[in-house]
């Protein structure tokens, strides 16, 4: 990891049919209420994955200041946004579901609890003791809330932001090596084979799994890090069924978890890094890329499944919006953070209904 900086998980992308829905369902559930930035136009470099056309789209990435990563929420504006035609079910191949932190879990299933919210279950724990539960989004996007640490400010929310992932794995050891020699997943927290209860309030869940929960045992470095924190992902193998892939048939950006997003700098060290092991760039905007608010560099890989990983290397970054205040990315020392304050004055961009 030394040829490369990856600041952590930016933000995980879902795609969504009602974007200002979702955004305010986030925002209100779940305090993701700051407004990195919101685009309004087209897909052009996804091609791969759209069909082998242009797509228009709209999108915003709103962030929770508590800590962790964003959430960019994501709709099509060029055609009707696509649902699974079958249900999807724990071990299929993708995303399932994105972890959210919480200082207290049973502070936030109270909260949520009143707050309506479709909870899965009731408060348990993943094999390694770490409390946890269930929520599904009202387009049935599920998240897993889960006992975390790394904060940054403390809001009236009792959940922070993205903490990670689940994923579908056909091959777990495999998918290990990848997001270990690749994004620095190096440690495994625990590898567990069987039947879990914790599960058992998921589609899908009731089944023989194996599962390994990875973490990073070297803190994240760079500009963003203070605020996006650890994060774990953890991979799923269905051990009694044979798992279908989420996206079969569909486009990225159709509805589901689209992606996840890491924080980087050094790309070209990073492509390098990914062609050697096999898991070359599929979309790679070169030259860099400008949505609006923001500008950087974005590229996509596969993992040995075809989840899609998206690399973002920032190069400006809009601080107040009202205040037209821009950062320059490119004239700071990748490894050093931005001091706190600066972070901090994001809460500007909060949106308050």
């Amino acid at each position: 990891m030394n040829e490369y900086i990856i600041s952590g998980i930016q933000q995980i992308g879902a795609g969504i049919p009602d974007l200002d829905g979702a955004f305010r369902w986030y925002r209100k559930k779940l305090g993701f209420d700051i407004r990195v930035f919101e685009d309004d136009g087209e897909a052009a470099l996804m091609l791969p994955y759209t069909g082998g056309k242009p797509r228009a789209r709209h999108a915003i990435l709103a962030l929770n200041l508590q800590g962790g990563g964003g959430l960019e929420v994501w709709q099509y504006k060029s055609r009707k946004t696509q649902a699974p035609e079958f249900q999807v079910r724990l071990g299929d191949l993708g995303i399932f579901s994105a972890r959210i932190k919480a200082r207290d879990v049973r502070v936030a299933f109270t909260f949520l609890q009143a707050q309506d919210v479709e909870l899965l279950g009731g408060v348990t724990a993943d094999p390694s003791g770490t409390a946890h539960f269930f929520l599904r989004d009202p387009f049935g996007l599920i998240f897993q809330v889960i006992e975390s640490n790394g904060w940054f400010l403390k809001t009236k929310y009792p959940t922070g932001g993205a903490a990670g992932c689940s994923i579908g794995s056909s091959d777990v050891d495999k998918s290990r090596e990848f997001y270990a020699e690749i994004l620095g997943y190096d440690s495994v927290i625990y590898d567990r084979t069987g039947v879990f209860d914790d599960l058992k309030p998921l589609p899908g869940g009731s089944g023989k799994f194996r599962r390994m929960l990875l973490s990073h045992s070297q803190p994240r470095r760079g500009a963003f890090s203070p605020v996006l924190g650890p994060t774990r992902i953890e991979l799923f193998q269905s051990l009694d069924r044979q798992p279908r892939k989420i996206f079969a048939d569909r486009y990225w950006g159709d509805l589901g978890f689209i992606h996840v997003c890491f924080d980087v700098n050094g790309m070209d060290k990073l492509k390098r890094r990914c062609e050697q092991f096999g898991q070359p760039f599929t979309v790679d905007s070169a030259s860099g890329f400008d949505m609006g608010d923001s500008a950087g560099r974005f590229a996509y890989a596969e993992d040995p499944d075809g989840t899609l990983i998206e690399f973002v290397e920032p190069h400006k970054l809009e601080i107040v919006k009202k205040w037209g205040w821009y950062l320059d990315l490119t004239k700071r020392h990748p490894d050093r953070a931005l001091p706190r304050w600066m972070l901090r004055s994001l809460a500007f961009n909060r949106v308050k209904d």
